[in-house]
């Protein structure tokens, strides 16, 4: 058999070439499920014990992201504060930092003795069974608004 080329073995050729391309192109841009999304992020279990004084409090909760992508929580606004500082907890030395990271598929966990928030001159001493609203702001994702209940002094989650 003489294989010659010819223009319709070259049209042939020519178009499954392309829709390799085209399908290899498709996996490179997403196309699978590789986990390279966006992050996905979702604040739980927000708690601020009552301040003991007008001068200082904190809060703390936990960010889930449940996307392919990190990001870094970077500041905090209230009208409790003006002055919201992020902080870590390195031994026993607390350290106030720019940002905190939220790894991909994984969360960020502020609490007592860890990472957590500090306000700073506050407008108003808050009462337990009060809420407080913040507002989270990201490296990449949209902010988040969230309601925080003041519980009592002593209060320790359950988890």
């Amino acid at each position: 058999m003489n294989r010659r080329t010819t223009p319709v073995n070259r049209r042939i050729a020519l178009t499954a070439a392309l829709a390799l391309t085209a399908g290899l192109a498709l996996t490179a841009c997403g196309g699978g499920t590789t986990g390279n999304t966006a992050p996905q992020l979702k604040v739980s279990d927000p708690y601020m014990p009552q301040p003991v004084t007008q001068s200082m409090a904190g809060a703390y909760f936990v960010i889930k992201n449940s996307g392919g992508t990190a990001d870094k929580l970077t500041s905090v606004t209230s009208d409790l504060s003006k002055d919201i500082t992020i902080h870590k907890t390195v031994g026993n030395k607390m350290e106030q930092v720019d940002s905190l990271p939220v790894p991909a598929n994984g969360e960020l966990t502020l609490g007592p003795g860890g990472n957590h928030l500090m306000f700073m001159g506050l407008s108003k001493k808050p009462a337990e069974g009060q809420t407080v609203t913040i507002e989270l702001h990201f490296a990449t994702a949209a902010p988040i608004t969230v309601q925080v209940p003041v519980k009592a002094t002593s209060y320790t989650p359950k988890h």
